[in-house]
């Protein structure tokens, strides 16, 4: 099984023409893993866990017929914390990326960091600068794919996920009530600000609506 761990630990996986530069200069939709695309279940690494929240395959594959790069963020305390490893999240990530194909959807590029205050050596690390809310994988990518990142968007169920989208100067956010949602809807909401929009909804299913504004820009 193919692994994407770079030097400095963190995953990064293109998938498909990510690799080929298409990308550059188009807004990208950032959406979070664990309760935004796939159902929260704490610590997922176990492929039959899998499930789709409804809508999110729909909502990814109306920004691939548009041509809206969609790339998973995602923190994978899990793997800092020593419960498991990248072969289980690379297992995982095939499952996921099985499921969205089968409805005619897919990721174009996957990040992940495994990096936590609490992780256990060589993952130990007080604030780093890719684990949400700092802006390091959105930055990352932005880099790699030359993203148009002033027009692109995020959607996260954490007020983390938003607030890393503010920090790496994204156009807006949108916080879902999946997943860890409910309880950190009123944080997501204070990081408003005449920069940074902030949109509300119920799930990745209510973002339709937002494929329109990025593909223009």
């Amino acid at each position: 099984m193919a692994m994407f761990v770079e030097d400095d630990g963190i995953w990064c996986e293109g998938r498909g023409q990510a690799a080929v530069g298409w990308a550059a200069g188009r807004p990208a939709l950032f959406v979070d893993r664990d309760g935004v695309i796939v159902e929260e279940v704490g610590y997922l690494h176990r492929p039959e866990e899998v499930r789709l929240i409804a809508g999110a395959a729909e909502v990814i594959a109306a920004a691939n017929r548009q041509g809206i790069p969609v790339i998973s963020l995602t923190n994978q305390s899990g793997i800092g914390r020593g419960l498991y490893g990248w072969p289980e999240f690379a297992a995982t990530e095939a499952r996921i990326a099985a499921e969205l194909e089968a409805r005619g959807a897919h990721l174009d590029m996957v990040i992940a960091c495994p990096f936590h205050p609490d992780g256990k050596p060589p993952f130990a690390h007080p604030a780093h600068p890719c684990r949400k809310p700092m802006p390091g994988m959105i930055q990352r990518a932005g880099e790699r794919l030359g993203l148009d990142l002033a027009h692109s968007w995020i959607i996260g169920d954490r007020a983390g996920d938003l607030a890393a989208g503010r920090a790496a100067e994204l156009a807006g956010g949108v916080h879902v009530l999946t997943g860890h949602g409910r309880k950190d809807r009123a944080e997501a909401r204070g990081l408003a600000s005449a920069r940074f929009q902030v949109r509300l909804a119920d799930s990745i299913a209510a973002v339709m609506t937002l494929i329109p504004r990025l593909r223009r820009g």
